[in-house]
């Protein structure tokens, strides 16, 4: 069927222009007498909604994600068996002076009927459970780092100087000496005293740094904030159950891989899920993406939340990475690169990436090493990007072809680059009438 010099791909499409309190819905013109219908947001509403496009044969609908107002719409008709396509607004603009709600509808229609959107990736419901568990986790985190942040500024007021005798205040020494500090005890010498052996610095040194005035005001302030951080903890422990339940559902049915679980090669984190989360994405996956330097399990997690455990939504890597953002814009015009710099975005496996990368550039291994030979000539900025998308490939080839990641070195990179190096050298000594030799030592 074509309309024009346009074929049509989908006769039976339907586009919703979703809004916080109604959503306007548009189906082809030939498919009932009025074709353009408003409902409201209320969940009998969008059952209406539903009934009326099965009624009128729509299979497939495409909508823009707008705010979080087409969750409950996607959700409902994807239950229902339409096909949903969820699509970016940038890449489905109206034409300029044409912008109302009913226009938007149609337009939505007219192009997804032409074949002309691209669907967001939205990966399948369980992996959903657990990405909004995960996001929520890092909400707690953010806000439990908040409450320390206070708590610091309370000992600073009181000139308590903790946070110069301690490593980390949140830690065993810290933490022991905070709360005797809210229970009331100010006496420097028992508070050096609950020091543990494990500490830098000596008992007298603390006994120094915890000398200070003890206002009232300032000891009521560093125990509220101490409660909320408390209260912030035991929302994370509980937030780890339901991530452990959502693995074991996903795993359910799965049998476990053949090899026992490698070796860990990354250090417990301190904020790190309180379960075995590892041998749980183990199970899931069918190979331990944590051997992979600078994934580490929370890194594990959130990249399998992110992009979900089916990598055969992208074709290819290169795919994979560019709809990181990790890949070279591609910007040409009149034959020329007007530009290659990386787009941005809010994508949080991007992130969690390049936070890796960084982790990753400190290790003397081949991805260390290009990340410092990198950032020397380029900056560090620039090394991040480049790093975090060779650990998204090697992501993308274990989850999808099972390929085991076996790092080389360090020394073994640095010898490989200076055999390309070397190489390069005697190509443009031999280009310009030279033979290049070794030094004589």
């Amino acid at each position: 069927m074509s309309r024009g010099r346009f074929t049509v791909i989908h006769p039976h499409a339907a586009g919703i222009d979703v809004g916080a309190s109604f959503h306007v819905v548009a189906v082809g013109a030939q498919a009932d007498d009025q074709p353009v219908r408003t409902f409201q947001s209320f969940t009998q509403d969008l059952l209406a909604l539903a009934d009326w496009l099965k009624q009128v044969g729509v299979t497939t609908v495409a909508m823009e994600s707008t705010g979080v107002y087409w969750v409950p719409v996607y959700e409902l008709l994807e239950e229902r068996g339409f096909e949903v396509l969820l699509v970016n607004a940038r890449f489905a603009k109206n034409v300029p002076g044409r912008k109302t709600d009913v226009s938007d509808a149609q337009w939505l229609q007219q192009l997804h009927s032409f074949g002309l959107l691209r669907s967001s990736f939205r990966p399948r419901d369980a992996i959903v459970r657990l990405r909004t568990y995960l996001r929520h986790r890092e909400r707690l985190s953010q806000n439990a780092a908040g409450h320390i942040q206070r708590m610091q500024k309370a000992l600073v007021l009181m000139n308590v100087q903790l946070q110069h005798v301690v490593t980390d205040v949140t830690g065993v020494t810290g933490m022991r000496i905070i709360r005797a500090i809210a229970g009331g005890c100010t006496d420097p010498a028992t508070l050096a005293a609950m020091r543990h052996d494990r500490c830098y610095n000596s008992v007298s040194i603390i006994e120094q740094a915890l000398t200070g005035q003890y206002r009232p005001d300032n000891v009521f302030i560093l125990r509220q904030e101490l409660a909320l951080y408390d209260f912030y903890q035991e929302q994370i422990r509980a937030c780890d159950c339901e991530i452990e339940t959502v693995l074991k559902e996903l795993n359910q049915g799965l049998e476990a891989p053949p090899e026992h679980i490698p070796k860990r090669r990354h250090r417990i984190a301190k904020q790190e899920i309180a379960f075995d989360a590892r041998a749980e994405l183990y199970k899931l996956v069918g190979r331990d993406i944590t051997q992979i330097h600078g994934i580490g399990t929370s890194v594990a997690l959130t990249l399998v939340g992110e992009c979900g455990d089916d990598m055969t939504k992208w074709p290819t890597a290169k795919h994979f990475t560019s709809w990181l953002g990790l890949a070279p814009g591609n910007k040409i015009s009149g034959g020329r690169l007007l530009s290659s710099r990386t787009q941005r975005n809010s994508n949080r496996a991007s992130n969690a990436l390049r936070l890796a990368a960084v982790g990753v550039g400190r290790t003397q291994t081949a991805l260390g090493a290009f990340y410092r030979r990198l950032g020397a000539r380029v900056g560090k900025a620039k090394a991040v990007t480049a790093t975090a998308r060779k650990i998204a490939i090697l992501f993308y080839n274990t989850m999808r072809y099972g390929q085991n990641y076996d790092d080389p070195g360090a020394q073994y990179y640095e010898e490989r680059y200076r055999q390309r190096v070397v190489k390069s050298l005697q190509r443009r000594a031999l280009q310009m009438g030279f033979e290049l030799s070794p030094a004589k030592t």
